[in-house]
């Protein structure tokens, strides 16, 4: 398989491709530019302190459409207790910096360093990435960020500090995007944990031909994406926005 080495001046390989393999690239750096065009290609980057920038479009892909969310009985029963605060673009450098701190079983260290935080929030600034929160007695429990682009969202990371927190969010914002119209959401990675919310595996190539169809759909407006609750109450102390 070929990997490409990225210089100032070349961006990407055409993922369409049969001779590139998951890892694309490596290399070059994350100015907006080049995170966007990454992006619109169904690439994105996760590296680690030790190593380059590495650039990756996995075959299969996991996606997830808003339409066909599944959420449990169980979950369902917790999300009408309404225990947390659930807001969209209120903190999103806490959620990133929480998503880098926050340990995983199974893993050492972060794929996001500091680096990758100061060009993601760059891209939030720029209206790009975007936060959804989880709060619990003024305290930030949960959350997830991702990069949305037309009708599709790229999810990157998300935490949880209480039992939940960070699936309702999930949930509320799935919902959101839903009624938004959104086509897919990316799930880049497969497990188990979004599998159960209804993700499912498709080759990279019908990924990229669903991705294509989503980028044209144009941006949703940014009324969407102000900082603002999806939670019209909460109980037992929740923030409330």
């Amino acid at each position: 398989m070929v990997i490409y080495y990225l210089s100032s001046e070349n961006f990407f390989p055409d993922p369409f491709r049969d001779d590139v393999d998951d890892l694309l690239a490596i290399g070059g750096d994350l100015s907006p530019e080049r995170l966007i065009t990454a992006y619109q290609k169904g690439i994105f980057p996760w590296y680690s302190e030790e190593s380059p920038i590495l650039w990756w479009s996995p075959n299969p892909r996991l996606i997830l459409c808003p339409s066909q969310l599944h959420v449990a009985r169980r979950l369902q029963r917790e999300i009408k207790k309404q225990r947390f605060g659930v807001t969209i673009n209120k903190d999103f450098f806490s959620v990133i910096t929480s998503c880098a701190q926050v340990a995983r079983s199974g893993t050492n260290g972060t794929w996001i360093v500091p680096e990758m935080i100061e060009a993601y929030t760059r891209l939030h600034e720029l209206g790009f990435a975007h936060s959804i929160e989880s709060w619990y007695h003024g305290e930030l429990v949960g959350g997830l960020y991702g990069v949305a682009i037309g009708k599709i969202f790229f999810g990157e990371s998300m935490f949880f500090l209480m039992s939940n927190a960070s699936k309702i969010a999930f949930v509320l914002f799935v919902q959101a995007l839903r009624d938004y119209g959104f086509h897919l959401i990316d799930c880049q990675q497969t497990t188990q944990h979004l599998l159960r919310f209804g993700a499912k595996e498709v080759s990279r190539k019908e990924f990229l031909i669903r991705m294509d169809e989503a980028l044209q759909e144009g941006n949703v407006q940014s009324s969407f994406w102000r900082p603002r609750s999806l939670t019209d109450g909460a109980r037992s102390g929740s923030v409330i926005y």
